[in-house]
């Protein structure tokens, strides 16, 4: 017999006995769908919470700050620019130079922080953010999105993230409430109100701020002023918009920076110094790329630090659900083989007579064993192209599902995704369990006596 006229019985058989052809498809079927929709989960899943992680962790980043570990050759304490070149543990525009260089990195820049300070608005609101020192045009390099307006080169500009728009309170009525709060901290209203205020943003696009801080110099706690401050751009959310209250930066150039910490007397490790910044942020155009890069700058004797802890985390964690998920497909298999398994024997049973007459025939043992697993292979490859359909249609119930209940609650909704790659993984696994159940009845149909199933019949 040729293979060709092998699957050609075999598929004849499958035709023939509806009902037991229709119920093992079933039960594989509805194996291979949990094993595509678990896989498809759990990569879906997986890149869901990369790209949020690396939306809120920033995992494509190196931050860098000087070594303080490294002695200085300088011997002094100065904090001229000459010393600075004779610290090799300092962070220095040089350096910065060299690692914007490097293969892999897509943006260098010093994100110089200069302290906490006190804004205030011309209608006399104020609220305290993070000043940082920066090359306003490389912002947009940091995934960071202008909601309104952009960079400016010009001293005297400043750009605000959102969260420095909002919660901003006149000086009275933020006195008023800290007052009353003091007075009677567990009165739920006033909490209330004081929350309702803190959420509440401000246009502050194109507006005159001033920055305040207190004299270190000065016995009465006099504060000194900075001059106007144009806010020329303001950052978009780049996250959920109520955890906004907690973080408030006003990014300016590095050259406002300098004359900001003259009029303000800031002293934050070194500021001040021209060419030294205390932190540096790298962009990598991969994450796979982060360690290589990474151990490329300590060799300029630079301390870094980045969020991969984070990644290789969720990778573990995803990786035990994979392997759940595949383990509870699997054991569907395994019960829906045994199906196959008592259909195919009692298919044996049945068609005695017929192996009887194919052995008489010539047809040898061989032969009769690979119709028999054929058929359960064919079984198998019906049952998991079933249980593709299956599986998409899953996929869409649990898509509209978290549509209708609002996704994860914030960034980009989840979309479960069936990649092309679980597809022949499910129907490889529908068709091994298909042959495997078949091998028992296969083996058994290959030893019937001839001449008693004829006469038996």
């Amino acid at each position: 017999m040729r293979i060709s006229d092998i699957s050609r019985l075999a598929w004849e058989q499958v035709k023939r006995r509806k009902v037991v052809t229709g119920l093992c498809m079933a039960g594989i079927s509805i194996g291979c769908a949990a094993i595509i929709v678990a896989l498809s989960i759990g990569d879906s899943a997986q890149s869901y919470t990369e790209r949020e992680i690396n939306r809120n962790f920033k995992m494509d980043e190196i931050t860098v700050t000087p070594n303080s570990g490294i002695p200085s050759q300088g011997g002094g304490g100065g904090a001229s620019a000459s010393d600075a070149k004779l610290d090799p543990g300092r962070l220095t525009a040089q350096k910065l130079e060299i690692v914007q260089s490097l293969r892999h990195v897509t943006a260098a820049a010093p994100f110089q922080e200069l302290g906490y300070i006190q804004m205030t608005t011309i209608d006399n609101k104020i609220t305290d953010v993070q000043l940082i020192g920066t090359d306003l045009r490389l912002l947009t390099k940091y995934d960071k999105k202008f909601k309104q307006g952009g960079p400016s080169d010009l001293i005297g500009m400043a750009v605000l993230n959102y969260g420095a728009t909002v919660g901003l309170i006149d000086v009275e009525t933020r006195q008023r409430l800290f007052e009353q709060l003091n007075s009677d901290p567990y009165n739920n209203k006033i909490m209330e109100q004081y929350n309702s205020l803190s959420m509440l943003p401000s246009d502050m696009y194109k507006q005159q701020v001033q920055l305040q801080s207190y004299d270190p110099a000065s016995q009465s706690g006099q504060s000194l002023v900075s001059s106007p401050i144009q806010i020329v751009g303001i950052l978009d959310t780049g996250g959920n918009p109520d955890m906004a209250m907690y973080d408030k930066k006003m990014y300016v150039s590095l050259e406002t920076g300098e004359r900001l910490v003259e009029q303000l007397k800031l002293m934050n490790g070194t500021v001040g110094q021209k060419g030294v910044y205390n932190s540096a942020i790298v962009k990598v155009d991969n994450t796979d790329n982060i360690v290589q890069v990474e151990k490329l700058i300590q060799k300029l004797t630079l301390n870094t630090s980045t969020n991969l802890y984070q990644k290789e985390a969720m990778a573990s964690t995803f990786s035990m659900f994979k392997k759940a998920a595949l383990g509870i497909g699997i054991f569907i298999l395994i019960i829906a083989s045994i199906s196959i398994i008592v259909a195919m024997t009692m298919s044996t049973h049945q068609r005695r007579r017929q192996i009887g007459i194919m052995k008489v025939l010539g047809a040898n043992m061989g032969q009769i064993r690979n119709m028999f697993i054929t058929e359960a292979a064919l079984l198998g490859m019906l049952g998991g192209l079933l249980g593709i359909g299956f599986s998409y249609l899953i996929v869409f119930g649990i898509n509209k599902l978290i549509g209708s209940t609002g996704g994860m609650g914030m960034g980009e909704p989840l979309v479960i995704t069936i990649p092309l790659m679980t597809l022949p993984i499910g129907i490889a696994f529908a068709v091994m369990t298909g042959v495997l159940s078949g091998i028992y009845p296969a083996i058994s149909a290959s030893r019937t006596n001839a001449l008693t199933a004829i006469k038996r019949d």
